[in-house]
């Protein structure tokens, strides 16, 4: 059983403690301040942090630094991409509602247990695109000069992908480059229901858990294997 952990702050105006459905979502879990759980992050799996109190960044970058091994999932009563992408960046493996429903909050859970990292859509896209900007210019770099005459450059650290059908390799292609799924159903003129569908394909043919992680394998000679 995974044990979760809420940070509360009495001292915080409004005082930061767990909501209701964060006690149906997680009905073994407790909750404590910060300076309760400093010498005993190893009893815990995930630590549940809420941008109600002042200092959750700080939190935040403690924990990780202290504990780097326990997920930390940040929380928050109004998401939205810049605090998302500040609390991603302070090393938080999860960013969601803080009054986010119960299954919600243990899918979110699940997903962060299992590698994933969890952020809103919009974040998603976001990150993707700068991970496909950064790996853009990080290849850029490596060619060299006389690359714009070879034959096929790259061509051997090209990651494998004939275990993928021609629509799913159509979809990972897209991905790769930067696309929402929005965007993509355009491209291919099908449902964004059907890029999910051939998403999730590609994700388990691929071994890959998210977005970030297949732009990250669909770059040549970029490893996302642990």
């Amino acid at each position: 059983m995974t044990r979760h952990h809420f940070i509360s702050n009495p001292e915080a105006r409004p005082p930061t403690a767990p909501s209701e459905r964060w006690h149906q979502a997680f009905p073994q879990g407790s909750w404590s301040e910060w300076p309760a759980v400093r010498g005993a992050t190893a009893n815990y799996d995930m630590l549940w942090v809420p941008v109600t109190d002042p200092n959750w960044a700080n939190l935040v970058n403690e924990i990780v630094k202290l504990a780097p091994d326990t997920p930390v999932i940040v929380m928050s009563p109004i998401p939205h991409d810049t605090e998302g992408l500040r609390a991603i960046n302070q090393g938080a493996r999860g960013y969601c509602h803080l009054y986010a429903n119960p299954a919600l909050l243990q899918e979110v859970a699940r997903a962060v247990q299992a590698g994933s990292l969890w952020v809103g859509p919009e974040l998603v896209d976001r990150l993707v695109a700068a991970a496909r900007s950064l790996l853009d210019k990080v290849e850029t770099a490596r060619q060299p000069a006389s690359s714009a005459t070879s034959d096929s450059p790259g061509e051997a650290n090209r990651p494998d992908l004939s275990m993928l059908s021609p629509r799913e390799r159509e979809v990972a292609d897209q991905v790769a480059m930067g696309k929402t799924n929005k965007e993509i159903a355009r491209t291919l003129d099908i449902t964004e229901r059907t890029v999910k569908a051939h998403l999730g394909a590609v994700f388990e043919k691929l071994a890959v858990r998210d977005r970030l992680q297949l732009v990250l394998f669909m770059s040549p000679g970029t490893s996302t294997r642990g």
